[in-house]
């Protein structure tokens, strides 16, 4: 018996009545990490990796890429905004990549593992684009996909763990027993761990110092438990996917920020080839009957230092108009704690509630998209919100008008959907006006200062 194909985007998106409709209404679960979600608490688990040293599971979440064959560099050099002008093996980079109006489709990491071998790691919007470019042009590359734990049958091909925290380095030369060499950030090296040859990353997701160690499935529990083993006199905490869920909030990374691929050059194709299922759902009170609306460039992410004019790549006579052009800025919105609470209380008052506000994560949808206002006017888009227990904060991460942008400046997140959306996280609330601060991104003055250390 043949299985039927699964439905395409493009037919997903007619049934609604347009990717808007598509998007706000998804009946998709809400977004879940595959992984315990606490293996204590998730704000002694958020400590650990500004206290002590904190053990995070990476290995079901995210979709792996492995690109190889002569024409693999030349695949991404067409894709991809950045510079590969110095990309040996043992490298990696966030690689970045936007349609042929300029805007971003979205954003991994690409690990350079070996001559003509590449590994793509990341949520799956990015993946999915170079894929389909990889497989519609004349590339002599071939691919194999690893999707993440919801959608794949058996164990992934790598486990991928991250060690995070100021006892992070002291860790890694007790489980080597060896000084870690000096690698600047997101360089990778190579340890022995429980006999076994680990590759790793050097970068700090949480704002602090860290390691991201991948390694055959088959050898992960090894080395997770040597890991543990000498973790102990180290205070090592075990994370689970609540608390890893909110760290990007102290790096300042916006994880999931919603694709242009509805419209534009080449679109209608790309749709008819990418499933109904890998469209996700759109959240927040920014509601537009214009997709493009939603739509981001590099820059409001503050993603223009990965930006390289030094090769034609997909979008990039656009992308160059765009950072002529007045920009967003990414910053921190700390969202004030007496109007938050009170979106709380009205859980307990009569009438109609806000919109439910979760912790540690507050995202209801993939892509969260809130307004942001200013004496009523519209002035950029929260992404994503939760809480930050070493700041005591409850934050979100945004993108606001340059001019607006100044730490101090006071604005209003309109939290909440109207009318409500038929999504399945959505239950019925009320819009209501919570007032914030703006401030830097990341917020964290030690991220701001030590992130991209070397």
């Amino acid at each position: 018996m043949n299985t039927p194909a699964p439905e395409t985007a493009a037919a997903a998106i007619a049934r609604a009545g347009g990717p808007v409709a598509h998007l706000r209404h998804a009946q998709v679960r809400p977004t879940v990490f595959p992984v315990t979600p606490e293996f204590s608490n998730w704000r002694s688990e958020q400590r650990a990796w500004r206290d002590s040293v904190a053990l995070l599971d990476q290995s079901h979440h995210m979709t792996d890429l492995f690109i190889s064959g002569p024409d693999a560099l030349s695949l991404l050099r067409d894709v991809g905004v950045n510079s590969f002008a110095d990309f040996p093996v043992d490298a990696a980079k966030q690689f970045i990549a936007v349609n042929h109006e300029g805007y971003l489709i979205g954003d991994a990491i690409l690990f350079h593992l070996e001559e003509d071998v590449y590994d793509l790691v990341g949520w799956h919007m990015v993946i999915d684009w170079v894929q389909y470019h990889g497989e519609r042009g004349e590339y002599d590359v071939t691919f194999e996909r690893d999707g993440n734990s919801l959608v794949r049958e058996g164990d992934p091909t790598l486990y991928r763990y991250e060690i995070q925290g100021p006892h992070a380095l002291a860790l890694m030369e007790k489980v080597t027993g060896a000084a870690v060499p000096k690698t600047r950030f997101f360089g990778m090296a190579t340890f022995e761990i429980a006999g076994v040859t680990v590759r790793s990353l050097r970068h700090g997701m949480a704002g602090q110092p860290g390691f991201e160690l991948f390694g055959p499935w088959a050898e992960g529990e090894r080395v997770r438990s040597a890991l543990i083993e000498a973790g102990e006199e180290f205070g090592l905490v075990l994370v689970g996917s609540r608390a890893y869920s909110s760290a990007n909030l102290e790096s300042a990374w916006v994880p999931s920020p919603l694709p242009a691929i509805f419209t534009g050059r080449g679109s209608a194709e790309y749709l008819e080839w990418l499933p109904a299922a890998r469209t996700g759902s759109l959240a927040g009170s920014l509601d537009a009957a214009d997709i493009e609306d939603y739509y981001l460039t590099p820059y409001d992410l503050g993603y223009g230092r990965s930006v390289a004019f030094d090769h034609d790549f997909i979008g990039r006579q656009a992308l160059e108009a765009h950072a002529a052009a007045p920009q967003r800025v990414k910053v921190t919105l700390v969202w004030h704690p007496e109007d938050v609470a009170a979106a709380q209380r009205s859980l307990y008052e009569e009438g109609t509630p806000a919109k439910f506000i979760d912790f540690p994560k507050a995202r209801y949808g993939q892509h969260q998209m809130d307004r942001v206002l200013l004496d009523g006017t519209d002035v950029g888009i929260s992404h994503d919100a939760g809480y930050i227990v070493g700041e005591q904060a409850f934050v979100s991460l945004a993108s606001i008008a340059a001019e607006h942008a100044t730490p101090g400046t006071e604005v209003v997140v309109l939290w909440g959907e109207e009318p409500n959306t038929t999504k399945p996280s959505v239950e019925p609330h009320r819009q209501v006006a919570i007032r914030a601060t703006v401030e830097p991104a990341p917020y964290s003055r030690f991220a701001r200062e030590n992130y991209r250390a070397g």
